[in-house]
């Protein structure tokens, strides 16, 4: 599916490595005349967390420093790259500044989405004076890319329990709070989605980047967006959809009707697939094999490199795993859905894989 030499693209992008492979993806856009092929990258859920002074958690720093130089280390390189959220941990300045710092250090236009620890603390309003709109649309080479605020909540959530903004981001903060409250995308979000697709011929493809997965799947730690349905019905009239989401730390594939789901890993930490939390119901699709992702403390299990071609609308992404083997999800013609294509479940080092 992809003109690129897969193995080769790893060796280039790896230098960096140092025995771990990082959560970074590269997309590329295929189309009958390959002149028109291009890739872009993406980089998500950094979490990055200031401790005090001049000092932030190391290993969150160092993830993102490593995903920035080798991106720039790409071949071919990106047209852009994708920011996927969370750039803070608990969206203070100090975090977002020195998140964007670090970013500063890419060689390429950046798009960047709004994530739920970016935006609880003052609802956004620092992230957009750096940053620009939560929510917009670009076209490049044919394809129209949306980007969408998709982690707002009820107005009576965000607005009248709180006695402070750092109250609200701390309860938002934690996963497993029974606290939380689903994300969204919101009415008036919608209904600019609606006039923005309404231009598009409903033969263009149509990428959206959110944070959440615009889907419903474990509403305990907000693996859900409340009107992801609504959302949805916007996106069905067109021929070919893909959504790609950070938020979830893991690999998560899906296909409903006309629009394919892949999600992205973070450069932060790994996060369990809801099953082995067993408290509460998850809608999670039926993954063709599941990863060991038991312990999220296990701190580069299941963290990797994610290389994903584009093929008339559908997603394969080609993972290439810190402690795990190698694995591709890709659309399969005959079932209509993504899957989880090869898999040897045994951990080798990656280092064994190039």
């Amino acid at each position: 599916m992809s003109n690129i030499n897969r193995r080769d693209f790893i060796k280039s992008a790896g230098i960096l490595m140092a025995g771990t492979a990082l959560p970074l993806s590269t997309i590329e856009m295929v189309f009958a005349d390959s002149q028109q092929n291009f890739t872009f990258a993406y980089i998500s859920d950094s979490h990055i967390q200031h401790i005090k002074g001049k000092q932030f958690v190391r290993n969150w720093d160092r993830g993102l420093m490593r995903a920035v130089a080798e991106t720039n280390l790409m071949d071919p390189k990106p047209d852009f790259v994708i920011y996927g959220g969370d750039l803070a941990q608990l969206a203070k300045k100090s975090e977002i500044d020195h998140g964007l710092e670090l970013l500063s250090g890419l060689r390429h236009k950046t798009y960047y989405v709004m994530g739920e620890h970016d935006y609880y603390l003052d609802l956004g309003e620092y992230w957009e004076s750096q940053l620009g709109p939560q929510y917009y649309s670009f076209d490049h080479k044919g394809v129209h890319f949306v980007v969408l605020n998709s982690i707002l909540t009820y107005d009576d959530w965000t607005y009248n329990r709180w006695s402070s903004g750092e109250e609200r981001m701390n309860v938002m903060a934690g996963l497993d709070n029974p606290n939380g409250s689903p994300f969204m995308v919101g009415e008036k979000q919608r209904t600019w989605l609606k006039a923005d697709l309404a231009k598009v011929d409903k033969d263009t493809p149509v990428v959206v980047f959110s944070h959440s997965p615009l889907q419903k799947l474990f509403k305990n730690w907000n693996f859900w967006t409340e009107d992801a349905e609504q959302v949805q019905a916007l996106l069905q009239p067109f021929k070919k959809v893909t959504v790609f989401y950070g938020h979830v730390h893991q690999i998560q594939y899906n296909q409903i009707g006309n629009i394919s789901f892949q999600s992205v890993m973070a450069t932060a930490w790994p996060w369990p697939y809801p099953k082995t939390y067993a408290q509460a119901p998850n809608y999670m699709p039926k993954l063709t094999v599941d990863m060991n992702r038991a312990d999220p403390f296990f701190e580069r299990d299941a963290t990797g490199w994610q290389f994903v071609d584009i093929h008339n609308g559908n997603a394969a992404m080609h993972y290439s795993l810190a402690n795990n083997s190698r694995r591709t999800v890709a659309f399969n013609t005959q079932t209509g859905r993504p899957e989880d294509m090869k898999y040897q479940d045994h951990r080798i080092p990656p280092q064994t894989h190039y």
